[in-house]
């Protein structure tokens, strides 16, 4: 008998944090022959789905032996994982006040959360195939034997995911696995890859971007629609993703940049109106190539300036689906430095010298080196119960930073001053409701990953 994939992933699109689990049988073979083996040959490719025929997209051979009931089960997501990461600086064709990148090996590259309209991914998301064999031990040789009974699984999309333990699996027959249905660019109710709200809010000179799970290669433009205090509309742009329908890996997901800093980069139908102060909100939209929305209308409204004068603090943090997500904290914020240095005991006066002299300046304990670091308690507006549940991620998320805002620089500044890592220290969270609390704020507190060092004597 043939070697039979018995079980497998119920969806060709996976996140690495969820299960991602074969089960393989061969009756024939387990049931006739002696030290049986499964084997499974996993195949990874950043471009186009994996040859199977080739060892150039293999990155590992595992094997397992038959269970009681005579399969052999992989768990193959602690072994993909790590070939899936995050998305920290554009990819090829993104772009930063009209200067594109090239290349992924040229000087200067831009954050992705800078980028001008549409940029590929580089590492969220990979091809992956298995081809499964079965090996045993032939007596009239005394050596072991692969058969020839091969056979492959489909080709899977792996991307940097994860499942909350509340996320709904399908089953069908004994596949499982969760839908990414609801955020694969189609009609006019699909998502982007966050869960954040539809509205969301920033200030005019914040970046950011949102991720497109487009493996149909349906997005053709996505159009911004600005609107004045009213609701009316005031101007609009349509920003083509000038990608070709392909299998490529870096064009499963993209990036668009479509915040006000972003558009700030490149609109000057959106300059215009920041300038003349008549823009309130805009909305945003993916279409394809017959003009029918192909995901939902998110809108981005803008925060009108503070009059108490607090410092805004924006955050980007690692979300569940692999992609970015935003919060701008509004209101009262606190920095605090803390420093820690090393100490030595220095002579008061010359002892190396002809005569000894004594010095004013020199003398008892004194700091060889200051390291400072920099914490900083941010508080949110007042938020819904949407936004208390979405907050969780970013007590979850392994990577947060501080986001600067637009500045008037160059179009080749080393943009090392845009985003800064930080590590969170509030390390729990209470989900709040109307019902139990009424009015919802929320306090964070990060601290900044690089430490300051100051001149050592």
């Amino acid at each position: 008998m043939a070697t039979l994939i018995e079980q497998k992933p119920l969806y060709n699109t996976l996140p690495v944090g969820q299960d991602i689990i074969f089960a393989i049988s061969n009756t024939g073979i387990v049931s006739t022959k002696p030290r049986v083996k499964f084997i499974a040959e996993v195949h990874i490719s950043s471009t186009n789905p994996a040859n199977q025929n080739t060892s150039t997209d293999l990155i590992g051979t595992f094997k397992t032996t038959p269970n009681n009931a005579g399969v052999g089960i992989f768990d193959l997501s602690s072994v993909v994982e790590s070939y899936v990461k995050a998305d920290n600086t554009s990819g090829i064709f993104g772009a930063y006040k009209g200067t594109l990148v090239t290349s992924l090996t040229q000087d200067i590259i831009p954050p992705i959360h800078l980028i001008d309209k549409f940029s590929v991914n580089s590492n969220i998301i990979r091809w992956l195939t298995v081809r499964f064999k079965i090996e045993y031990f032939d007596d009239t040789t005394n050596a072991m034997v692969v058969s020839s009974q091969d056979t492959d699984s489909e080709d899977y999309k792996i991307f940097n995911g994860y499942l909350k333990h509340t996320d709904s699996l399908d089953m069908l027959s004994s596949d499982f696995g969760y839908s990414m249905t609801n955020f694969q660019l189609g009609d006019s109710n699909k998502r982007f890859l966050t869960n954040a709200s539809v509205t969301q809010y920033a200030n005019i000179e914040d970046y950011g971007t949102v991720a497109l799970l487009d493996p149909n290669n349906k997005i053709e433009y996505v159009k911004f629609n600005y609107l004045n205090v009213l609701g009316a509309s005031i101007g609009s742009d349509d920003v083509a993703s000038g990608f070709a329908i392909s299998s490529l890996a870096k064009l499963q997901i993209l990036y668009l940049g479509c915040f006000p800093a972003n558009l700030r980069n490149w609109s000057s139908t959106f300059q215009a109106l920041v300038t003349a102060d008549t823009i309130k909100n805009y909305t945003v939209q993916a279409f394809d190539d017959t003009d029918t929305a192909v995901s939902k209308v998110y809108t981005i409204n803008i925060n009108c300036p503070d009059l108490k004068n607090y410092e805004s603090i924006r955050l980007a943090w690692l979300n569940q689906w692999g992609a970015w997500d935003y919060y701008t904290f509004t209101k009262k914020s606190v920095r605090s430095l803390s420093t820690k240095g090393s100490t030595y005991t220095q002579q008061s006066g010359t002892w190396n010298e002809a005569k000894y002299r004594p010095k004013g300046f020199k003398g008892g304990m004194k700091s060889f080196r200051v390291n400072a670091t920099e914490k900083i308690k941010m508080n949110t507006d007042f938020v819904n119960e949407t936004e208390s549940e979405w907050f969780e991620e970013l007590i979850n998320s392994p990577e947060v930073y501080v986001l600067e805002g637009y500045q008037s620089d160059t179009p080749y500044p080393l943009l090392n001053t845009y985003v800064t890592p930080v590590r969170l220290l509030t390390s729990s969270y209470i989900r709040k409701t109307i019902a139990n609390d009424r009015l919802m704020q929320f306090t964070f507190e990060v601290e900044k990953s690089k430490t300051l060092r100051t001149q050592a004597v």
